[in-house]
């Protein structure tokens, strides 16, 4: 992409943004755990609290999603005009299957984000469940053009806590924030039902993460919490939390949306900047 066409991208986004004076609005930035599928259709306090927060929620002009589920070697960005709701998980009841989120894509920003992180354009990427199984409780009505970016699991934490400020610069744009993963994720150690008593070590690291959120960031990015290795076997659901602590402003607070168990091992912490 050339500079012209990077300056004639900012200014479509600019002018969109303009249409109503509410889009000049900072959007707030949202990281949400989003636990089992079928968070989808049950009814819980986890799911009752995120569409009790979808109405205090400004509309924005757009939603960018980083999720675990889209992890790739190299940053890769969804340039879709309407991106399919991709159903990437198994064993679960078929009524899961035929549910659908079809919200529109986003041309301007997702060209504009690719050209700002380098990242490669992918015109075939839907929204996988990491995406939309938030967005049916947050933005139910479907009415709000949706992209997303892979998780890169080939850059370290800091690059991703780094990522932060370009998100930072799309907030004041009138476009919306969020990251999709868990605060803990052993799959190998959940228990299956959903109501469990929680794990000692689930309990010492949600609680570590709960403090250093607020008061130490650097130990997230350091990996600094007890028992993270058994929290997170692999990365690629921490990591969507980086680069929304890295677009928090200096005086901007952070909201506790959520802070819970399921399945014993689960943390279903949610937080908002902004």
């Amino acid at each position: 992409m050339n500079r012209r066409h990077f300056l004639a991208l900012m200014a479509a986004l600019a002018a969109d943004a303009s249409e109503e004076r509410s889009l000049f609005m900072r959007q707030p930035a949202l990281f949400i755990s989003h636990g089992s599928p079928m968070n989808i259709v049950d009814d819980n306090p986890y799911t009752r609290r995120l569409k009790q927060h979808s109405t205090t929620l400004p509309k924005p002009k757009a939603i960018l999603i980083l999720s675990a589920h889209w992890a790739t070697n190299g940053s890769a960005v969804s340039v879709v005009d309407k991106p399919e709701t991709i159903h990437d998980f198994y064993g679960f009841p078929d009524s899961l299957y035929s549910i659908t989120y079809d919200a529109e894509g986003e041309m301007t920003a997702s060209l504009l984000f690719a050209h700002l992180t380098h990242a490669r354009v992918d015109r075939r990427h839907g929204l996988d469940h990491g995406a939309w199984s938030v967005l049916v409780h947050l933005f139910p009505k479907h009415d709000v053009p949706v992209f997303q970016c892979s998780i890169d699991l080939s850059k370290p934490a800091l690059w991703h806590y780094e990522l932060g400020k370009i998100l930072s610069t799309l907030r004041d744009q009138g476009i919306m924030i969020i990251g999709s993963g868990n605060v803990t994720h052993n799959l190998g150690d959940i228990d299956m039902n959903r109501d469990a008593p929680v794990a000692p070590w689930a309990r010492a690291f949600d609680d570590a993460f709960a403090d250093a959120l607020v008061n130490d960031p650097k130990k997230l990015i350091d990996f600094d919490l007890p028992y993270f290795e058994h929290a997170h076997p692999t990365l690629e659901h921490f990591l969507p939390i980086l680069p929304i602590l890295g677009s928090q402003q200096g005086n901007e607070s952070i909201t506790s949306i959520y802070e819970g168990f399921q399945h014993g091992t689960l943390s279903m912490r949610c937080f908002q900047i902004g």
